[in-house]
Formats: structure tokens, C-alpha cells, sequence
């Protein structure tokens, strides 16, 4: 019990400007702990979102999507939160799915996006002789 005693007295008697910087250093490092987590995690989720959610909003009936699931397929029709989409090239299968599960979309006449790289012209190089 003496040194529980002892103890809890040295640490009464230390309140004062040095527990004020202490505390003072914590409430920033917990500040810089939170920005940075804001910044690293929360920040791109909800960039992410709002670049979904435009997407969604933007779906037409004819648009050749890509599911979450990984199907490709035209949408065939569309009511408030479903649209309905045609898989296959044979038409028989037609699935009603949430809009939220659309991951790309590809509107009819537009080409895909494939970045292509003008081909190098080789250049012949004259053999040198020794």
C-alpha cells in the first residue's frame, strides 16, 4: 500500500505545466493521426462514390454495361432504382438488377477507350567494321 500511496502522491503533485504540454502533445498527435487517415481513407472513398453515383445517374436504355459481377450486357429497360439488362448474344436472358451494381458503362456508338502508342520506326544502324 506505501508505494500505491507514494506512487499516486509524486503523480498528484506533477499536475501542472508540464501535464499541459503532455496533453497539449497528445490532442495534436491524435489531430494528426485523424487528418491523415481523413486524407488516406475517407478522402478517395468518397471521390470514388461520387464518381459512381454520376455514372448511374447517366445510364440510358441501349448502354452496354459491365456488372460488379463481371457480365457484360445491354440495358434494356430502366425504372427508378432497376434496370433491367439483357446478357448473352442469344437475347433470351434478361435480368432485372439494382443500378448500383453497374461498374462501366460504354454508350452505343462509342468506341472503347484503348490507348494506343505510335509504333516506333527502327532505325538501321550502319555496321561498323574493325
Amino acid at each position: 500500500m506505501n508505494l500505491m500511496s507514494t506512487f499516486l502522491a509524486s503523480a498528484s503533485s506533477n499536475t501542472g505545466a508540464a501535464t499541459a504540454g503532455g496533453t497539449i502533445g497528445m490532442i495534436v498527435m491524435w489531430a494528426a493521426i485523424i487528418a491523415i487517415f481523413y486524407f488516406i481513407l475517407i478522402r478517395p472513398q468518397k471521390k470514388q462514390q461520387k464518381e459512381h453515383d454520376t455514372l448511374v445517374a447517366q445510364l440510358e436504355v441501349g448502354d452496354s454495361v459491365l456488372t460488379s459481377s463481371g457480365f457484360y450486357g445491354v440495358i434494356i429497360a430502366m425504372e427508378d432504382d432497376v434496370c433491367v439488362v439483357e446478357f448473352g448474344s442469344n437475347k433470351n436472358c434478361r435480368i432485372p438488377m439494382r443500378k448500383e451494381n453497374v461498374v462501366e458503362v460504354q454508350k452505343p456508338g462509342e468506341e472503347a477507350k484503348q490507348e494506343t502508342k505510335p509504333e516506333k520506326k527502327e532505325e538501321k544502324k550502319p555496321a561498323i567494321k574493325k
